[in-house]
């Protein structure tokens, strides 16, 4: 017999994977409709990225994962920035803009499969520097590609612990640590913690 703290409790679970299905969704019809903006087939997308078309159409669909490597080479083929993905925010101050982005109002990116979450701390989508917070949760890392990024970059880990990969070096931060790189090798990141990690990253002179 389902008790109705149970009823409760399935509800919360359901509602919880819903909203990781609608925005996997959310980014899949928006690379889709990009595609389609630009022209360009599903098998053209394919070769350019170096995957399969079964599998974009998947990612197209919010059925299968989009790791940040993945979704950095797309931007690149389909002729924007990654940022361009987030969602709507930020202040409904005209004052604010510009300048403040309030804990509240940050543009945001779920990336569910991959147990991350990418915070945009910057006011504005352009100009040369940009602030990034990710959010992984325990086991969730950038995916299963190396992220590749021109210029330079660093990170400040706020709390959790990351595992930092660059190259075949293989680093272990913890909360107060932080880490800079060059952009001319891939990193890779994983949270290998049990609670979440947060890392604040700085760039410049890049496009994301």
């Amino acid at each position: 017999m389902t008790t109705e703290t149970d009823s409760s409790q399935a509800s919360v679970g359901s509602t919880a994977l819903s909203n990781a299905e609608q925005e996997d969704r959310r980014i899949g019809r928006q690379l889709r409709d990009l595609r389609k903006s630009r022209q360009m087939t599903l098998s053209q997308l394919a070769k350019r990225v170096g995957k399969s078309v079964g599998y974009l159409s998947q990612v197209e669909r919010g059925v299968s994962s989009l790791p940040i490597g993945v979704l950095q080479a797309l931007s690149d083929a389909l002729g924007v920035r990654v940022s361009w993905f987030f969602q709507p925010g930020g202040s409904d101050s005209a004052a604010e803009q510009e300048t403040i982005v309030r804990a509240d109002q940050r543009r945001a990116m779920n990336l569910s499969a991959i147990g991350a979450r990418e915070e945009l701390l910057s006011p504005r989508l352009s100009g040369q520097l940009i602030l990034i917070m990710t959010r992984l949760q325990p086991g969730g890392s950038g995916g299963e590609t190396p992220r590749e990024r021109r210029g330079e970059e660093a990170g400040y880990v706020e709390s959790g612990q990351l595992e930092l990969t660059i190259g075949e070096q293989v680093f272990l931060l913890n909360p107060g640590d932080s880490f800079s790189l060059t952009g001319e090798e891939p990193h890779w990141i994983r949270n290998p913690g049990e609670t979440e990690t947060r890392i604040v990253w700085v760039m410049t002179g890049v496009e994301y």
